[in-house]
């Protein structure tokens, strides 16, 4: 499916180098630089609400792993492999930095680059969501800019956590992000510690740029919000056929796609309960440890990227390694590019504290 998400200009370009080497706490006037900066590269209202449009009707977008050198760099090759199989089998957008692809253990010009880089390689072919979202507002709201700066379709804005703060405070924190562009809002309270209720979302719900919900909390709760008219993607992939299918989610913001993304596809496109249960077994198993080490593991061991960890994730144990192995080899005609299925040497990983 070739999208022609054509979001900022050109003029991103040199917004970026402006823009990327500036910390997150910018004085007052390099903040007034990067707001003008933005102006520069905005689009009009209209370009807006058409890229919206086709963000609300993905019914697939992958939660990308971002891939390691040896050093703990990023493995462009690599990524660029993994983007070309995820469109041509039918994967329709991707999250960028996102908890899968490891966008906490970024610093924001590692982050803004791949945003960059992703928007510039293939921003034409699928949708680009940057995960920019922050527990500081001021961050969220520079990491947004830079991100719309350099191209990216739309946001993912999570609720502020470990600072928690108070219905009120995160209906205008995610208010102001929603200013920047275009947002899907990530709930997930296992992570934050903090749900964000319903009254929150109705509170920000008729704001132009909010696109739906990705809901990590079942699909009883994305019907509720269907029948209030907010859209929702599934964030459990497990749930992510019944969410579509039975509670009137658009599609699945998806962790299991990198491996098997022809399936989560089909899975979105028709109802199919018989192929849903045939990879429960493996989807149990790439969620047996906090995400994303189980995906991290299988797509080292299936030979995709290069088995390297930036800390503090490690490599599942051998004996969780032989237990994949088997789920994955019986999925293997379905992983595109895997050539073999192997358990691996605990040698074999490189776990890597500074980079």
């Amino acid at each position: 499916m070739m999208m022609r998400l054509h979001s900022h200009s050109q003029a991103s370009t040199s917004c970026l180098s402006q823009q990327s080497r500036l910390p997150p706490s910018l004085s007052s006037s390099s903040r007034r630089d990067s707001v003008a900066c933005r102006v520069l590269s905005s689009t009009t209202a209209q370009e807006t609400r058409d890229v919206s449009a086709r963000v609300r009707e993905l019914r697939l977008l992958t939660a990308l792993k971002t891939p390691y050198l040896p050093n703990g760099k990023f493995d462009l090759p690599s990524y660029d492999r993994m983007l070309e199989q995820q469109i041509s089998h039918g994967v329709q957008g991707v999250i960028v930095g996102g908890t899968t692809g490891e966008g906490q253990l970024m610093s924001w010009d590692e982050h803004i680059m791949l945003i960059a880089h992703t928007v510039n390689s293939f921003g034409s072919q699928l949708a680009v969501v940057g995960n920019t979202g922050s527990n500081s507002t001021r961050e969220a709201l520079h990491a947004s800019e830079q991100g719309f700066a350099v191209g990216m379709h739309a946001s993912l804005q999570i609720n502020p956590y470990y600072g928690k703060t108070s219905a009120s405070g995160l209906v205008t924190h995610l208010r102001a992000t929603l200013d920047e562009g275009p947002a899907i809002v990530y709930n997930v309270p296992s992570r934050t510690g903090q749900d964000i209720s319903d009254e929150v979302v109705g509170s920000i719900a008729g704001h132009p740029n909010f696109l739906g919900m990705k809901e990590c909390t079942g699909n009883a709760r994305i019907a509720a919000h269907l029948s209030r008219g907010t859209q929702c993607w599934s964030g459990n992939d497990d749930e992510a056929h019944d969410a579509r299918h039975d509670a009137g989610a658009v599609g699945v913001i998806s962790v299991t796609s990198n491996l098997l993304p022809g399936i989560m596809s089909r899975l979105m496109t028709s109802r199919d309960p018989e192929l849903n249960a045939s990879i429960q077994a493996l989807m149990g198993w790439l969620f047996s440890e906090p995400n994303p080490i189980p995906i991290n593991t299988a797509m080292a061991m299936c030979g995709l990227v290069q088995p390297v960890f930036r800390l503090p994730y490690v490599p599942m144990s051998k004996p969780q390694r032989e237990e994949g192995a088997k789920l994955l080899r019986a999925l293997q005609e379905h992983i595109p590019g895997c050539k073999e299925v192997r358990v691996m040497e605990d040698d074999e990983f490189k776990i890597i504290g500074r980079y």
